[in-house]
């Protein structure tokens, strides 16, 4: 959802249904040719955390098809190689789409084996629109101000002030990004990436990317085969189904997760206070949930607001402690503070959020077909709700503005693949933004890949959280392209890490919370 302090939000959703082959804007895709390619300058632009982090900046033809036209900037970053022999690039993207992945090189060099890190140029790149890329879109900013009209359309005025919502922000967008909206898209977005390799001079490239990164990933193996070396997929969305009939499905699998949730805060009824049982705790949640539709906490959180907070919990249990002390709080003590600050820690929206989800619509409305008719937005999401009910109007609401966007739409990619070296791919089990069906498609799309499911697992972006087992297939691979050949549907299976204890005895791993603090927007 958007940039949050811990961030987290991607619903990489997947519309189930046909695709041709290649859309028409990726048909003929045109190689950027080393000899011609533009200069890189890099310069130091450490942090405390990154110190040997260096930037640069590239220019590209906003539109690949006119590559003489106008040129827009992409930002790269780069932790050099230290090891005598480079293994070459190593393109890092965090997903989204929206996602900035300047700093995620500098996570991945840092928390990769050093051996293994030495041997590589990790880059990370705003993708175009993206954080300091420019143009960095911005279609209308606060559009995630407090307090939002309930999601839960259960009047037609609520519904009306929605669909204004959503209406407006799509304006806004094609108002103020006419000239750019039809070049914000996955495809353009994989020819920067191969414009970026040509400007590094290399003939191929190795890629890591999660959630949403999986498909641009994907998606750039279909369309420059001869030009990967390496591909490595976490969090996997399911390229058959972009975009609309996945936010559908992934709405079941937040639910199953926010449960999850419920269940572990039964589990610790000693420290939380609501009860062992829980349906109960879950009636709990409900009724906290519709008394801040009367009366938002803070006057910063609603209904909607309420959602956007425990959101993050189905992307990563690290976060769960501070929402059980904050759902805690405020039923027990009738004190509101923690959920505010779990609200501002969260779900609150800054400027970089914002251009997070200008990016995400952008790029999603653009990239495949969404209904136009309102009627079956409703009737698909009513029915979810029956089932589903925690998210499924927030994620409509979210993805909306695709209803009215101002540019035509493209076809999707068929990410088929038979010309690639064995890719490595990561999926959990019970992994709700990314749902494990999406492992499994591409690990039979892609011939030749390998499958690591974690057991049992239920965060978004695995590898390089904490799990030695992942990270040692991880590392295996980047050092000399090593897979693991178990046949069947998984090639090797990994136990998931076990869920986190209340605050008082336990802490997130820091590299788990590092990473799902730079994951992108809703995928």
């Amino acid at each position: 959802m958007r940039k949050r302090a811990a961030v987290l939000c991607g619903v990489s959703v997947v519309v189930a249904g046909s695709f041709t082959a290649l859309p028409a804007d990726a048909s003929t895709p045109r190689t950027a040719d080393a000899t011609q390619a533009a200069k890189l300058t890099w310069k130091s632009c450490g942090t405390t955390n990154y110190p040997t982090l260096q930037c640069a900046s590239l220019k590209v033809p906003l539109d690949h098809h006119h590559p003489h036209g106008r040129q827009i900037t992409l930002a790269l970053s780069r932790v050099p190689h230290t090891a005598k022999k480079s293994q070459g690039p190593l393109l890092v993207n965090p997903g989204g789409p929206g996602g900035s992945g300047l700093t995620l090189a500098g996570f991945v060099a840092g928390s990769l084996p050093k051996a293994v890190a030495a041997q590589y140029d990790v880059i990370g790149f705003d993708p175009r629109g993206v954080g300091k890329s420019k143009p960095a879109l911005d279609c209308k900013p606060g559009y995630f101000n407090p307090v939002r009209p309930d999601s839960v359309p259960s009047t037609p005025a609520i519904e009306k002030a929605n669909l204004q919502r959503a209406k407006s922000f799509a304006q806004a967008c094609g108002k103020k990004y006419a000239d750019v909206l039809p070049y914000i898209n996955t495809v353009q977005a994989v020819r920067d990436m191969d414009s970026i390799r040509a400007a590094l001079g290399a003939k191929k490239i190795n890629y890591f990317g999660y959630s949403y990164g999986t498909y641009l990933g994907a998606v750039y193996a279909k369309l420059f085969p001869e030009r990967v070396r390496r591909l490595v997929l976490d969090s996997i969305v399911d390229p058959t189904g972009v975009w609309y009939d996945d936010n559908l499905a992934q709405d079941h699998a937040f639910n199953d997760r926010h449960r999850a949730f419920l269940a572990w805060v039964a589990k610790y009824d000693s420290t939380y206070k609501l009860g062992t049982d829980p349906e109960k705790i879950e009636a709990k949640w409900y009724a906290m949930r519709a008394a801040l539709a009367k009366t938002p906490a803070g006057g910063k959180v609603g209904a909607s607001e309420l959602e956007d907070t425990f959101i993050p919990g189905g992307y990563y249990n690290g976060y769960w402690p501070y929402l059980a002390e904050a759902f805690s709080a405020y039923v027990n003590d009738k004190n509101s503070d923690p959920l505010v600050e779990a609200y501002e820690n969260f779900a609150a929206v800054d400027a970089s959020g914002d251009n997070g989800y200008s990016i995400y619509t952008s790029v999603q409305c653009r990239d495949a077909d969404w209904p136009r008719d309102w009627s079956q937005w409703r009737n698909d999401n009513w029915a979810v709700y029956e089932k589903a009910p925690f998210m499924t109007w927030n994620n409509a609401w979210y993805n909306a503005p695709c209803a009215f966007w101002p540019t035509n739409s493209l076809r999707p990619v068929n990410v088929a693949n038979a010309k690639l070296p064995p890719a490595l791919l990561f999926q959990a089990t019970d992994d709700a933004a990314t749902p494990y069906e999406g492992g499994v498609t591409v690990h039979r799309l892609l011939r030749g890949s390998s499958l690591v499911v974690e057991q049992g697992g239920g965060n978004h972006g695995i590898t390089l959280s904490g799990n030695a087992c992942l990270d040692k297939y991880l590392a295996a691979y980047l050092t000399d392209g090593t897979v693991p050949r178990g046949g069947g549907e998984a090639d090797a299976v990994c136990d998931t890490l076990p869920d986190p204890e209340p605050l008082s005895s336990a802490a997130a791993s820091a590299r788990g919370s590092t990473l799902h603090g730079m994951l992108g927007f809703r995928g």
